[in-house]
């Protein structure tokens, strides 16, 4: 792979571009930049929104290249959050991979890291050249209870450890291709829901950080927990690692699902000893900065400090209640005029940043153009475009190339900016109501087991979802 990151230095031609104008005269050069970038840098603490991604490139030092790979020592996550630099973190996979046919929905375990290797190395290859520096391991749902969960029956084909070790070295191989650090996950388990106790959870999650440690991950993540006991537990058996810790939940303005405030919430991970603490998935950009800015909040409250990280869905979920885009009736598989476009995605990147997030990233739906959107709205700060920003016009400005006069009449920040777009669905309703059958650990259906569902199992939950629909 050596050579593509040496072709990712925003070029004045690239610069040109992504930023829709005419590229400054070479006799201009850095003095030009640099007073631009000043421009911008008081326009942003001033407050202002995503103006500055209509001139961002102009901003650029256009001499400089995005940092290169290898196996040579790189800065740490803390040390890079420390220093004020903003990491991208990576988008959804098993979404993604179940979409391209190598995940199963349903149990959305994480076996094709021994199966597919290759699919799973092709998308964190896409997350890399998109902006991220950070490869998460993909070891969601990979806890040993999960992976022989309602009949999916993975252990006894594949060990869970196979699963892990398998994970992390795709992850590996690919994040020494660049910048990129590992971060090894762990998520919510059926153990948890299923009543277990807090040392029998707590073996689940060590099993999986035995292996982080063998494969020496460059820091942890405990996230998608719906209930913060759960998280502090997860965070307190990750911490003897030694290793950086960050702690995501999928929670909303209201709180976990044993209503346990953000703000508490976010003030438990720290003292449990996360670094880095904020929200994942189940809900959208705009409600997910809501509840990293009540996590914040909270902490400023107690007077404790973290670093804030947000990887939110990549779906509109104006409409959803407390358990997020699950009750939704479009979960799983009609979510898609719900996506959002890369230029709502642009301005998540910029209220992130502006609350003071600098871990920054996405979860399901999260496809690799997503990323590159974070990494181009951000790229004044960050100083450089990342490799995949080549092949993108920033704000449509590459559709100048284009055949047809009206489509080259869209390539303007104003145009994608205030489209209201379409759905091309004239008799769906623009908003869903939830399933809100309100069910949380220890509530019978929700009790987790080894074998398949059965069929009086499912007729039952037909019948209470005709009763709920009514």
């Amino acid at each position: 792979m050596k050579g593509w990151w040496a072709c990712s230095r925003p070029r004045p031609a690239l610069a040109r571009a992504v930023a829709g104008r005419p590229s400054p005269r070479p006799t201009a050069g850095i003095k030009r930049q640099a007073a631009d970038s000043k421009q911008v840098g008081a326009a942003q603490r001033e407050g202002s929104p995503s103006r500055s991604a209509s001139v961002s490139t102009t901003c650029l030092d256009t001499t400089k290249m995005p940092p290169v790979g290898g196996k040579k020592a790189k800065k740490g996550i803390l040390e890079r959050l420390n220093a004020g630099e903003i990491v991208i973190g990576d988008g959804g996979f098993v979404f993604a991979l179940e979409k391209r046919g190598y995940v199963k929905a349903g149990p959305w375990t994480p076996e094709a890291a021994v199966e597919h290797p290759e699919a799973v190395r092709q998308l964190h290859r896409e997350f890399l050249r998109a902006g991220s520096n950070v490869m998460q391991t993909f070891t969601f749902y990979a806890s040993e209870d999960k992976l022989e969960n309602r009949g999916n029956y993975v252990l006894e084909k594949i060990s869970g450890q196979k699963v892990n070790e398998a994970a992390c070295d795709i992850a590996r191989q690919v994040a020494d291709e660049g910048d990129a650090l590992v971060a090894g996950g762990v998520s919510q388990t059926p153990s948890y829901l299923s009543c277990k106790s807090e040392t029998e959870v707590k073996k689940v999650f060590l099993q999986q950080l035995e292996v982080f440690m063998k494969k020496n991950v460059d820091f942890l993540i405990a996230e998608y927990f719906e209930h913060v006991e759960e998280a502090v537990w997860a965070v307190e058996t990750l911490i003897a690692s030694g290793k950086p810790v960050a702690a995501t939940m999928c929670i909303g303005p209201e709180g976990d699902l044993h209503g346990v405030p953000p703000g508490e919430c976010a003030v438990r991970l720290v003292k449990a000893g996360a670094s880095i603490i904020g929200v994942n998935c189940h809900f959208d950009p705009t409600i997910s900065l809501q509840t990293v800015k009540l996590m914040k909040e909270g902490l400023e409250a107690a007077r404790l400090k973290a670093h804030l990280m947000s990887q939110p869905l990549a779906y509109h979920t104006p409409d959803c209640n407390k358990q997020g885009f699950i009750d939704l009736p479009e979960f799983p598989f009609g979510l898609e005029p719900r996506v959002a476009t890369r230029w709502d995605i642009q301005k998540y990147a910029r209220e992130a940043y502006n609350l003071g997030v600098r871990y920054i990233g996405g979860c399901c739906g999260f496809e690799p153009y997503h990323i590159r959107a974070i990494a181009e709205e951000l790229a004044p700060e960050r100083g450089f475009l990342p490799p995949a920003s080549e092949k993108h016009g920033s704000w449509g400005s590459g559709l100048d190339m284009h055949t047809k006069p009206w489509v080259r009449a869209r390539a303007r920040k104003e145009y994608w900016e205030n489209l209201r777009i379409a759905s091309g669905r004239p008799y769906n309703p623009s908003m869903s109501k939830p399933d809100g059958w309100g069910v949380t650990k220890g509530t019978a259906e929700l009790m987790q087991q080894k074998e398949a569902t059965t069929e009086q199992q499912l007729k039952e939950l037909f019948e209470k979802q005709k009763f709920k629909s009514q």
